[in-house]
């Protein structure tokens, strides 16, 4: 048996229907709307399930397993110190012309922009390391929240499809990716190209991440 079977175990759909044929349903539905089977197939090749992507999902607070949310006192100060403070006033100058043409554009004040960089990844520093396409598939097919987890898979495909590697769409276990930890179907509707290079990657380019951050608020 293969080295991670027993917690491969761990995990199951809440309907009972086995990982294999679930993602042959979301292979289909990523065909209907257009994906390339090229991409299909590269972004699906060896996917199992992740135990661990239902562990924290089942984790999340407000979900069925906790009781509640954390106080705001307790999420501020979790959140807002000196180095993310820190970080925030360097970002902002060493971008501050740029930020100033977004913020012409878009209406959205340069250091709220920067301050969400900052929030979401400690300005691109941690953008998480699961593989979206086993996260999407993973939470889909456990079913709590089937649809919306099936939409943001099959959304994926649509932006691998762009041209993009399976190696660099990673990120949180839930599925946002990027600097600003745009969920696949929002950057599909909201990613903007910041400098005019004709392609919006929230990977590493600030230009099309505050530009980006600017178009969803």
């Amino acid at each position: 048996p293969p080295a991670n079977a027993p917690a491969m175990a761990q995990a199951s759909s809440r309907d009972g229907l086995a990982f294999e044929a679930y993602l042959e349903l979301l292979k289909a539905r990523a065909r209907g709307e257009g994906v390339s089977e090229a991409t299909i197939e590269r972004m699906t090749a060896g996917l199992t399930p992740n135990p661990r992507v239902i562990a924290l999902d089942n984790n999340q607070p407000g979900s069925a397993t906790t009781r509640g949310y954390p106080s705001m006192s307790n999420y501020i100060a979790t959140h807002v110190d000196a180095a993310r403070v820190g970080g925030g006033r360097a970002v902002f100058s060493q971008h501050r012309d740029q930020l100033a043409r977004i913020e012409r554009d878009y209406g959205v004040p340069g250091p709220i922009i920067v301050a969400i960089f900052g929030h979401e990844t400690s300005y691109g520093r941690v953008k998480g390391d699961f593989d979206l396409a086993r996260s999407l598939a993973t939470l889909a097919w456990e079913g709590r929240r089937r649809e919306l987890f099936a939409g943001e898979f099959v959304a994926l495909m649509k932006i691998a499809d762009r041209g993009f590697d399976r190696s660099q769409l990673v990120g949180s276990y839930a599925g946002a990716f990027g600097n600003p930890q745009l969920l696949p179907s929002v950057y599909l509707r909201l990613a903007k190209d910041g400098d005019g290079d004709g392609r919006a990657d929230i990977f590493s380019n600030r230009a099309d991440t505050f530009a980006s951050i600017a178009n969803y608020f």
